[in-house]
């Protein structure tokens, strides 16, 4: 695209979001340190995110909530309302939709925003969109907004990272080289933990030493997907803002389900490592339905014939509709072990998918027998798993089914099938 073309792209992120809607429903949290958690009586709780003021006294999303109150004696500790984080997740969207109708959200909090085609009609000033939309977010929902502007979706999204909170960051084709190159390469997009420490091996430390790197050598270390993050250090990123439908839960309109395949490297012959390869697939689905807001009401599984390539598949239809990961992946190995003959017919290519999506609900109904209660309990399991994810990649909490396998522990279906920045549907 000609320099005099440039698409003008937002990345606005809400700051502490868990935290800042908590603040903005109770006027007497503000400026006070807050910790959105789970029980603290239990020595598992987990800090799902923290407000600024608990921040900058050294407490830390994923940290135990006894650590956090080791640090700072005096926090105040909420349990999540997950309803309530949703609502206010829309009613941020609706805001941006005003300006544009590419809108991608990016979990919960984030969202990339195309004004290339609407800024004309608010003055033809992306820094002036920009600063409206902060102000009618902190005027409006009582919430924190950084902003990053660039003319991609990776440098934008490295922008409102850049400056936080309440910060806004152009990342230009004259600044990019000063603002991102001396960044630390773990600070772009998808260069998660165990690849920030494989590139830092061999030297490539920020983001401006990946981008001088050899295509070959970064083959060589990651595939493609070293290639991919070479492209987008140097700003090489064309992948579009997808439009998105905010009546329907900001899904994608031609969005009917989510999944996840991969092809291994040998034969599946055995139930242990069919169970192996199914949770690792199902994880990444039910951490992609969370993030979108979206339940579930059947699982699909595919599988290729090692030998002829023949491809079958099986779907049922769940008893009620779930994001839960358990709940997922239990149906989705029942249906590959129940339709294949893994001993006589091996095979090589597996897929997890769901269907029948539905927005999430912002209220359940009870029962009388505790069931809603143990769901309650592993949705708030799988909530403070995805908080760990997110801060220290896909691999920082393993189930031990997704280890029985040392070959295939290193599968990370989540990260390696991300080709481009867009949501993950």
């Amino acid at each position: 695209m000609p320099r005099g073309r440039d698409r003008m792209i937002l990345h606005v992120d809400l700051d502490a979001f868990y935290a800042s809607v908590e603040q903005a429903e109770d006027p007497s949290l503000r400026d006070a340190p807050l910790i959105v958690g789970g029980d603290e009586s239990s020595r598992h709780g987990i800090v799902l995110t923290a407000s600024y003021e608990a921040k900058r006294r050294g407490v830390k999303t994923a940290s135990t909530l006894n650590e956090a109150r080791r640090i700072c004696p005096d926090a105040v500790v909420v349990p999540p309302r997950f309803h309530l984080y949703h609502r206010y997740s829309r009613a941020a969207r609706a805001i941006y939709y005003e300006y544009t109708d590419l809108v991608e959200p990016f979990g919960p909090d984030e969202a990339w925003l195309d004004v290339t085609g609407s800024a004309h009609l608010f003055g033809g000033d992306p820094v002036g969109i920009a600063r409206e939309v902060v102000r009618r977010v902190g005027e409006e929902l009582g919430l924190s907004l950084s902003v990053g502007i660039s003319w991609n979706k990776v440098f934008a999204k490295f922008g409102s990272d850049y400056d936080k909170p309440h910060g806004l960051t152009v990342v230009s084709r004259e600044n990019y080289r000063q603002v991102v190159w001396p960044a630390p390469v773990r600070d772009l997009i998808f260069v998660g933990p165990a690849t920030a420490r494989r590139l830092e091996r061999v030297g490539i430390t920020t983001i401006g030493r990946l981008a001088a790197a050899s295509e070959a050598s970064l083959s060589q270390m990651l595939g493609r997907t070293g290639v991919m993050l070479r492209d987008y250090a140097l700003g090489l990123d064309d992948s579009p803002v997808r439009p998105f439908d905010p009546e329907r839960a900001d899904v994608d309109r031609t969005a009917k389900s989510i999944g996840n395949g991969t092809t291994l490297a040998r034969d599946v012959s055995d139930e242990g490592t069919a169970r192996q390869v199914v949770w690792s697939l199902g994880e990444s689905v039910a951490q992609r339905l969370r993030e979108v807001g979206m339940l579930a009401g059947s699982v699909a599984v595919s599988a290729r014939d090692a030998a002829d390539l023949s491809t079958r598949s099986r779907q049922t239809t769940l008893r009620r509709a779930t994001d839960i990961t358990g709940e997922i992946c239990h149906a989705a190995c029942d249906l590959l072990l129940s339709g294949w003959d893994l001993e006589r017919r091996p095979v090589r290519f597996i897929e997890v998918r769901v269907g029948s999506l539905s927005e999430r609900p912002a209220w359940t109904q009870l029962d009388l027998w505790g069931e809603e209660r143990e769901r309650a309990r592993m949705e708030e399991l799988d909530s403070a798993i995805d908080g760990l994810r997110r801060r220290f990649g896909n691999h920082a909490v393993r189930r031990g089914v997704e280890i029985s396998d040392p070959k295939l522990a290193s599968l990370d279906p989540k990260r390696d099938h991300s080709t481009h920045p867009t949501s993950q549907i």
